[in-house]
């Protein structure tokens, strides 16, 4: 079984910003020692409680400062923005990384929605526009792109192209995923929906493309770990783990034993980590613990796409 990490560059009370974007790049470094396939930042807007509004410009600075672990967005809001600026920045985080750059792709605002306004004045028609997005930065991805029958280039062109994927909950995005051949990251940790159904259409319905021949599947799940018991529990207090649906809380046995058995369920071979707790140093022991439980030692993780 295959583990990432998924971070929301959390601000915790009396943090600075600039601490929490620090802390986000010792996550990322963390992740690579122990053996994490992937690590992805998040994109919010106006939100305190968040420091990563940009996620390509984060996954520049971190990837500056790691060497191999896989890097992605969790996600790139594609409805405030035109694809071929999307299709530019990861091409070029692709050029500077090769081989280890996913593009995820969500359909969310992100923020409030007049922090919505501020970004994009039709994020409503853009959002019932997702297909067409999708096409197009597929298109952009796979250089096939044209303008009034020109063709136009999301420059530079990478040796590798980022990995395309889609982030949701229900079964519209997995629609959407299976009909442009994308990866599908089904968002267990904020879904009021029955994920294997989702997940069923998605691999029924999937479209082999260009980047991709077979359905991929990442399931996201909120986990908190901890030596005992009684302290995941009390650390699961402190933070927002509450607010998401059916979060893992447990010791390292009781974790593993969960997600095996949610595998099975999800037939998912990778699983993409949230942990939030206020305290960075117990944030990251859990990912230590999670990883000493779950992770082959010495298995090769980094070559995912």
């Amino acid at each position: 079984m295959q583990l990432s990490i998924l971070d929301l560059s959390p601000i915790y009370e009396g943090v600075s910003p600039l601490v929490a974007l620090q802390q986000t790049v010792k996550l990322a470094q963390t992740a690579e020692s122990l053996g994490y396939s992937r690590f992805w930042v998040s994109e919010h807007h106006d939100m305190p409680q968040f420091a990563s509004s940009s996620p390509e410009v984060l996954l520049a600075h971190i990837g500056a400062q790691t060497t191999r672990i896989r890097l992605g967005s969790g996600a790139v809001l594609l409805p405030n923005y035109k694809p071929f600026k999307v299709a530019e920045a990861f091409s070029l985080l692709a050029t500077l990384h090769p081989g280890r750059i996913d593009l995820g792709i969500g359909r969310a605002p992100g923020g409030s929605a007049h922090a919505s306004m501020a970004l994009c004045d039709r994020f409503l028609e853009q959002v019932r526009r997702m297909p067409e997005l999708l096409k197009d930065l597929s298109a952009l991805l796979h250089n096939e792109f044209t303008v009034e029958g020109q063709p136009v280039f999301a420059r530079p062109i990478p040796p590798d192209p980022p990995g395309l994927w889609l982030l949701g909950t229900n079964k519209k995005s997995a629609e959407f995923a299976a009909m442009y051949g994308t990866g599908y990251v089904f968002g267990h940790f904020m879904s009021e929906h029955d994920g294997e159904e989702a997940l069923a259409l998605y691999r029924h319905s999937f479209q082999p493309a260009r980047m991709r021949q077979e359905p991929a599947v990442i399931v996201a799940v909120s986990v908190i770990c901890a030596d005992s018991m009684e302290e995941a529990q009390a650390l699961a207090e402190r933070g927002r783990a509450r607010s998401f649906r059916e979060p893992v809380i447990g010791n390292p046995d009781y974790v593993s034993t969960v997600l095996k058995k949610m595998g099975k369920q999800y037939q998912a071979s990778e699983f993409m980590i949230l942990t939030d707790i206020p305290d960075y140093q117990k944030r990251i022991r859990s990912y230590e613990l999670i990883a000493q439980s779950m992770i082959a030692s010495g298995a090769n993780v980094f070559d995912r796409t």
